[in-house]
């Protein structure tokens, strides 16, 4: 077997650890979760067997050995191939088989103590998956401290030095951002009628935006979870999942134009090469970039809801009495709110500094477990003012501990600077402008799909952003975009 042989085959054992991973976060039993911990492990283990494999290091150095260089795709894709299985290789199989079955049993246990507002029953388990973040880390090896070793599994070649003094350069003028928004917010006191609103009539609707933006329900579908994502199960298969709220149903349409934008980029993967890196996202940074552009830019834009906003009329009669320009401010609303997914534009970000500063102390060892709630709970009143109220709205309100995703949060603002490059980027062509504009997206999507979807994983970051924008990445136009939209 030649190694992209091997590849796609090692793509077809994933892509069934995903669907098993889908249905649990989607329809399992409670008291099923046990055993699905043991079949995901066996999954993810006999996947690292294959991907550390003496079979496929043999594969990929006569694949290596023979390549001309004269193809940049077949060179990209050999390239990347060699990156992974160096990295894969440092992990045995015991510790993918462990972090794998911790990671399963931890997120049932989360959903349960986010339920209760109860950390304590969680503590045991982000303790375990701490410690085996750290055995990675020390096994990849890191330049300066173990959160550089983990970050470069969701955003490669970038360190944690860079992204903290990304961070310490927008925090001054986030939080002065933030308070000048939260003001004008409280001036306006934006609100909804009154609901309920149904959750039929929302599922309707936000199929509706989902398909007229481009996504294709004949290669994906939408369900309900406890918290919103996109996951991918073969190169036909993307799954999209929200949450609802009667009283408000922007809550869950606005998580589906997330979970869209994410969807939409895997949708836009060379089909063809599944498996390869050459069809594969190329990273969690730019993977945000998509749906933050779906979201914020386009789905709180003015324009779109002069498309949009009668067909919402229509789902749910008690927005007949409210103008649009009011509904607008009420999408614009600012607060120093507890929850990271409800966040406004303008204070987001706050949320993330927040967490990559807490998980930078869990990993280096200088901030304990145990110690968690105070932390943030203290770190939180720096920030925004006040404590949250309780666990669940504080230091258990997000899964990506519970996933094993420490390392992760980072990626989330450097998605939100990706996104207003590209939307930037991509305007500069008046044919993309003026149709989006009259809501026409069909034109912005192509754009995305010739210079972000059809590369793959076949560059990094940095250069995939000079590429498609002309300039290195850089935070300025996603301040002028907070500028403009949250202050007019």
């Amino acid at each position: 077997m030649t190694i992209y042989d091997m590849a796609r085959e090692h793509a077809v054992i994933s892509s069934a650890g995903s669907i098993v991973g889908w249905d649990q976060e989607t329809y399992l039993p409670p008291a099923a979760a046990k055993y699905r911990a043991s079949q995901i492990s066996w999954i993810d283990s006999r996947s690292h067997d294959l991907a550390t494999s003496d079979a496929w290091r043999a594969a990929l150095e006569d694949a290596e050995s023979t390549n001309s260089g004269t193809d940049p795709k077949l060179t990209a894709n050999l390239r990347e191939l060699r990156r992974r299985f160096n990295r894969a290789t440092k992990l045995p199989t015991d510790l993918v088989a462990r972090a794998s079955a911790a990671s399963s049993l931890a997120k049932h246990a989360w959903a349960d103590a986010r339920k209760h507002s109860d950390f304590a029953t969680f503590a045991p388990h982000l303790q375990t998956l701490l410690d085996l973040a750290r055995e990675m880390a020390d096994r990849w090896g890191y330049a300066n401290e173990p959160y550089d070793a983990l970050l470069d599994a969701y955003e490669r070649n970038t360190s944690t030095a860079a992204v903290a003094t990304l961070f310490d350069s927008l925090q001054p003028e986030l939080t002065e951002l933030a308070r000048r928004v939260v003001e004008i917010s409280a001036a306006r006191r934006p609100s909804l009628p009154p609901g309920p609103y149904p959750i039929t009539a929302q599922q309707q609707l936000n199929a509706e935006v989902a398909a007229a933006i481009g996504f294709d329900f004949q290669a994906g579908r939408i369900d309900t979870t406890t918290h919103p994502f996109c996951t991918t199960l073969g190169p036909q298969d993307v799954r999209l999942t929200t949450r609802y709220d009667e009283a408000d149903f922007t809550s869950s349409l606005f998580g589906i134009l997330h979970e869209t934008g994410h969807g939409l980029y895997e949708q836009g993967l060379p089909a063809d090469d599944f498996g390869l890196p050459s069809g594969s996202s190329l990273s969690l940074g730019i993977h945000e970039s998509q749906s933050r552009l779906w979201e914020n830019h386009i789905g709180r834009s003015p324009e779109f809801w002069q498309r949009w906003y009668p067909t919402a009329q229509r789902y749910f009669p008690q927005l007949a009495g409210l103008p649009m320009e009011k509904f607008l401010h009420y999408l614009h609303r600012a607060a120093f709110s507890e929850i990271r997914v409800e966040a406004d534009e303008s204070t987001y970000d706050l949320h993330i500094i927040l967490r990559f500063g807490l998980e930078r102390r869990l990993l280096n060892g200088s901030l304990p477990v145990s110690e968690v709630p105070a932390a943030w709970n203290e770190a939180f009143r720096g920030l925004f003012g006040f404590f949250p109220r309780d666990d669940r709205h504080g230091c258990l309100q997000d899964i990506h501990w519970s996933m094993g995703g420490l390392g992760y949060f980072a990626t989330y603002s450097l998605g939100n600077l990706n996104a207003a490059q590209l939307h930037a980027a991509a305007r500069r062509d008046p044919t993309i402008a003026a149709a989006s504009d009259r809501a026409d997206y069909a034109p912005l999507l192509a754009w995305l799909r010739q210079q972000v979807h059809a590369h793959g994983a076949t560059l990094d970051p940095a250069d995939l952003m000079t590429q498609a924008t002309g300039t290195p990445p850089t935070p300025e136009p996603y301040l002028v975009h907070l500028r403009s939209r949250m202050t007019g």
